[in-house]
């Protein structure tokens, strides 16, 4: 069995000023049979999730878990929790019988299809609260088809219970020995221990040794002769403390040495667990070895009940080649269930993207190929070239991508110098917007990571594709002679001349490159922005606020160009592959950030197109 779907009213950020209506949740989330990682920007609802989960189903920490006013949205008096557990085995479900419902599946075998009856499990959690008095009302958790269910028994709660590992989680802590340790916990529970209080074998070899301490203190061995001179000071340290007890109390009461509590309880508090041969493990070691025990719940024999851990914050004190290698071996698992929250880019990149969660908005996104109108094939794209550097589009407020390195660095100088002129009220950095370098005009595959299949469904993170048109406005021919013959140069290579193109036709062109970019990209937040010539540097060069500046840097980072024809100049690096874009860009993004009376007019046609695309996701 797994959860597969959670269902919030009112709860946190999951709510509406309507109340609430039982046919419209504030959020309706399905989970995977597997691995599931929520992620987004903060305060989008991650740990809302899964502290609604907790809520129900409780843990097998035994933490204290109970609903807060904090927990309601705004003034609300209700909140209701639901949860759809499906794929239950018999010996599963055999637990529930009188809460089960029953759903049509259609099973295939051997290209044959049949209708079956499967079961399913529905628990509720509604709890209200007197706004007045400012008071909770008690309330159980009830399961079954209708909308009230009926109250779930003690004894079929404890086979929903959950692995958690709080986010920040001090593992030092945790592992260590003391009364109640979440370490004897997580041991009792295994079947190595459970049920056998009496008749384990670590019982009997602790009261063996409790014995040897109690001999030791009186003098003798384990065959209960005289231990050696230097043993004896055991004895002697007890006949001092006896003389007391005897002088205080009465002479027929002396000590007693030993190891308190013998029972298997006692005995697993008193143990520690550690790596072998490590020596003061830091932070990060102490967090790999807890989360290793804590799952030891996942992996029980003879188990009926639910295989569900709850993360936090996996990446806690990990540096990125431990988060890494974590993820790759949870992502093996098989027949648990898993659902963590995340921050770290390293993780979002190292991750299927059908096992993402994106929240955002107070709501929740699987980016799975039910709900995106990414392709199969785009999958597979994706899980190779989404890198780190990509991947913190999961976590931005709003998202530019570009084609290359040089949009990637003029950028942000752009944003900033629009908001020194007023024209944005916050640069990229403010509005927490991040720049996606594709490296490549592969936008479709990466955009349609935004758009949802189902209709009136809207992903509400701003998504501002730039790109060049790429219509040449110069074409290379072969300089040829009077007879038609091409004229080659000393060491034999043909001469080329580099001539403007039809005005028209080169219009036309740009016109129809541009519809049909933006007829594939545009849609739902993702907006498109084309450049209205040829390339980025092509488009500043015809800018009335850059352009001079650009001819500057043009010249000075390409010192041997005619400056009496920039454009052609510029053409001819473009068309034979010769310009340092790069190196442009970043003396273009000096220039920006140090000249104070360099003015940028957001009409200029030759940048409006980089002005507007700021503009959108910084929600100006």
């Amino acid at each position: 069995m797994y959860l597969f779907n959670i269902k919030l009213w009112n709860f946190r950020k999951f709510g509406s000023v309507n109340g609430i209506d039982l046919n419209n949740p504030n959020l309706d989330l399905n989970f995977t049979n597997g691995l599931n990682v929520l992620i987004g920007e903060n305060d989008s609802g991650k740990t809302g999730i899964i502290d609604a989960i907790k809520l129900v189903l409780k843990t097998h920490s035994y933490d204290w878990l109970k609903t807060t006013h904090e927990d309601f949205f705004n003034d609300s008096a209700r909140i209701r929790i639901e949860l759809i557990f499906k794929d239950l085995f018999d010996e599963e479900a055999k637990n529930f019988t009188e809460w089960l419902g029953w759903e049509e599946k259609i099973l295939e075998n051997d290209g044959a299809t049949e209708k079956v009856q499967v079961p399913y499990l529905r628990l509720i959690y509604d709890v209200s609260r007197n706004l007045k008095d400012y008071y909770i009302f008690p309330t159980d958790i009830k399961a079954g088809v209708d909308e009230s269910g009926y109250p779930l028994t003690a004894e079929a709660r404890e086979y929903l219970k959950v692995t958690y590992l709080k986010p920040l989680r001090d593992a030092k802590e945790e592992l260590i020995p003391r009364k109640n340790s979440r370490l004897s916990q997580i041991l009792q529970g295994h079947d190595a221990f459970k049920g056998k209080e009496e008749t384990h074998i670590l019982v009997g070899i602790f009261r063996e040794f409790n014995t040897s301490v109690e001999k030791y203190f009186v003098g003798k061995d384990k065959d209960d002769q005289p231990l050696p001179e230097p043993n004896q000071k055991g004895k002697e340290l007890k006949d001092e403390i006896d003389r007391f007890i005897k002088a205080f109390y009465s002479t027929e009461k002396e000590s007693n040495f030993g190891v308190v509590g013998s029972n298997l309880k006692n005995i697993l508090e008193k143990l520690e667990l550690s790596l072998k041969d490590e020596i003061n493990p830091g932070l990060g070691t102490l967090n790999r070895l807890f989360m290793s025990s804590e799952l030891l719940h996942l992996q029980k024999k003879n188990w009926n009940g639910i295989r569900l851990g709850l993360i936090e914050e996996l990446e806690a004190h990990l540096h990125p080649q431990a988060q890494m290698k974590i993820i790759e071996s949870l992502q093996q698992e098989n027949n648990i269930q898993l659902i963590l929250t995340t921050h770290s880019p390293n993780l979002g990149s190292k991750i299927k993207l059908e096992n993402l969660i994106l929240c955002n908005s107070s709501s929740a996104f699987p980016l799975g190929l039910d709900y995106t109108k990414l392709a199969e094939e785009d999958y597979i794209f994706l899980e190779r070239f989404l890198d780190v550097t990509k991947a913190n589009l999961f976590f931005a407020k709003g998202v530019i991508m570009v084609e290359g390195w040089a949009e990637e660095i003029l950028l942000p100088a752009l944003a900033k110098k629009l908001k020194s002129q007023n024209i944005i009220s916050k640069n990229l950095t403010d509005s927490g917007v991040s720049i996606v370098n594709i490296g490549n005009t592969a936008f479709l595959k990466y955009s349609k990571i935004f758009l949802r299949k189902k209709e009136g469904e809207v992903l509400d993170i701003p998504i501002s594709v730039i790109t060049d048109v790429d219509i040449p406005e110069y074409e290379k021919t072969p300089r040829v002679d009077d007879d038609g013959k091409v004229i080659k140069n000393t060491r034999g290579k043909t001469e080329y001349i580099y001539e403007k193109r039809e005005s028209e036709i080169l219009i036309q062109e740009t016109t129809d490159k541009k519809a049909t970019i933006i007829s594939k990209l545009k849609g739902q937040k993702v907006d498109v922005f084309v450049a209205p010539n040829w390339t980025l540097e092509y488009s500043i060069l015809k800018s009335t606020s850059l352009g001079t500046k650009f001819c500057e840097v043009f010249k000075k980072i390409h010192p041997d160009i005619d400056e009496m024809d920039f454009e052609k100049e510029l053409a001819t690096k473009l068309i034979n592959k010769g310009l340092n874009k790069t190196e442009i860009a970043y003396e273009l993004a000096q220039a920006l950030e140090s000249t104070p009376d360099l003015v940028l007019d957001e009409t200029d046609a030759g940048i409006k197109y980089i002005i507007d695309a700021i503009k959108y996701v910084c929600n100006d």
